[in-house]
């Protein structure tokens, strides 16, 4: 496949059509926004260096006008326009104007991605793999063994599958622990904590989510969604007590456990108070799902903040989007109650109003991680066994945009910080 790869990349390389650039345009003009992202990779995977145009027109693409790109976006139905090099030079001098909110920042290589999520039939989809596959996006699947065994240093960018990470099977206990899917995934996690020489699983995935803390502060891209943004921030508070009921480990929480929460050896969140019931579907006090309930489907949005292109570079890019205002959606974690974010943290995104905020990024040493609230951005309340959502009849989804600005970040080339 490299070898297919690195012929292919030098054709591309030789078939220029003309002196002229493709400008694929991400405002409302965009057929299909979603799979503009999978041309974008496409092209990178080929050695093609391009450049993301950040808020002019949606955050529009500007690749070389290459036959094979060329018939690849027909194929795919992505919108497009042939621009000549002057018009490229003219809109470049516009975006460089102090004045103009906007930013030309060059991707260079495709990110190798992994997900982190469990073989087998799951009974709930995942909106990253959904877009990514809808995109044609490639990416590999590991798991606890993987991840213990140091495998995520193959990988630039990671995301976290929905999970739990404190050890209590999602808390999906109180309605569905007789369930045939619930005891086959408590089997599977027990045999795998066994073989990894873990007494408990919650051992195993607080060992995870430290490998993962790791793999961020060397440098890689964490994304994640759902409960896999704050059970991860949990798990990681609580690595030196334990918050996890006798059916979940076989011992009762430590009754002293809130002296030993370890907040500063999580990412996102303090402060907050951990949700001891097991019969309660919910971890602590971090998720805003109750506060959703006071407004209706129609009302509930959340707003994506407005960056410096030129300073902020790269929140700028993560939010790019033909639309500031998104229709808000559901998950075992919604969004995140504003008080409990650490002051480091950056807001991207938030539901005024309430409290809440939807998208979230940082920095841990070399590396950045960003968590985004709700569990399918085209499902207001999606829940479990429902069928999966059909991306060809949501093309221009913002919501989903935002997962897949996510997976081209870590091929912008690095700037130095303004800031």
């Amino acid at each position: 496949m490299r070898y297919f790869l690195t012929l292919l990349s030098c054709v591309f390389l030789t078939v220029q059509l003309n002196a002229a650039q493709i400008l694929v345009p991400m405002d409302d003009s965009q057929t299909n926004h979603l799979k503009a992202y999978g041309i974008a990779y496409f092209a990178l995977e080929n050695g093609v260096v391009m450049e993301w145009l950040l808020n002019h027109r949606g955050g529009s693409f500007l690749m070389p006008h290459l036959s094979a790109l060329e018939n690849e976006l027909v194929i795919r139905g992505v919108s497009y326009e042939i621009v000549a090099d002057g018009q490229v030079n003219t809109i470049k001098r516009k975006i460089g104007s102090p004045e103009i909110n906007q930013e030309v920042v060059q991707l260079e290589v495709a990110p190798k991605i992994a997900v982190y999520t469990p073989g087998g039939k799951q009974p709930w989809d995942d909106a990253v793999t959904l877009v990514m596959e809808y995109a044609e996006i490639p990416y590999d699947k590991v798991y606890d063994s993987t991840v213990i065994a140091g495998g995520l240093k193959e990988y630039d960018w990671l995301h976290l599958h929905h999970e739990d990470f404190t050890g209590q099977y999602g808390k999906f206990y109180a309605a569905y622990r007789n369930a045939p899917w619930y005891k086959e995934q408590v089997q599977k996690l027990e045999a795998s904590a066994k073989s990894l020489g873990f007494d408990k699983v919650s051992d195993m995935k607080l060992a995870v989510a430290t490998a993962i803390k790791n793999y961020v502060f060397v440098g890689g891209f964490l994304f994640t969604m759902c409960s896999g943004t704050d059970s991860f921030d949990i798990a990681l508070a609580a690595h030196q007590t334990d918050i996890v009921e006798h059916m979940f480990d076989g011992d009762g929480i430590d009754p002293n456990y809130k002296s030993k929460l370890d907040f500063e050896n999580a990412l996102a969140f303090e402060n907050y108070e951990i949700i001891e019931n097991p019969m309660e579907y919910e971890y602590s006090t971090i998720d805003g799902t109750n506060r959703h309930r006071r407004i209706s489907e129609k009302d509930d949005i959340f707003t994506l903040f407005e960056f410096s292109a030129k300073w902020d570079v790269v929140p700028t890019m993560l939010t790019q989007n033909h639309t500031s205002i998104i229709k808000n959606f559901y998950g075992q974690t919604t969004d995140f109650v504003k008080d409990y974010i650490k002051p480091s943290v950056t807001i991207m995104g938030e539901s005024k109003g309430i409290e809440t905020v939807k998208y979230l990024h940082g920095e841990l040493g070399n590396g950045t991680w960003t968590f985004y609230g709700g569990h399918d951005p085209e499902d207001y309340q999606h829940r479990v066994g429902d069928p999966h959502t059909d991306l060809s009849l949501h093309p221009n989804s913002p919501g989903y945009r935002l997962i897949l600005n996510n997976v081209l970040f870590p091929a912008a080339k690095k700037k130095k910080r303004k800031t």
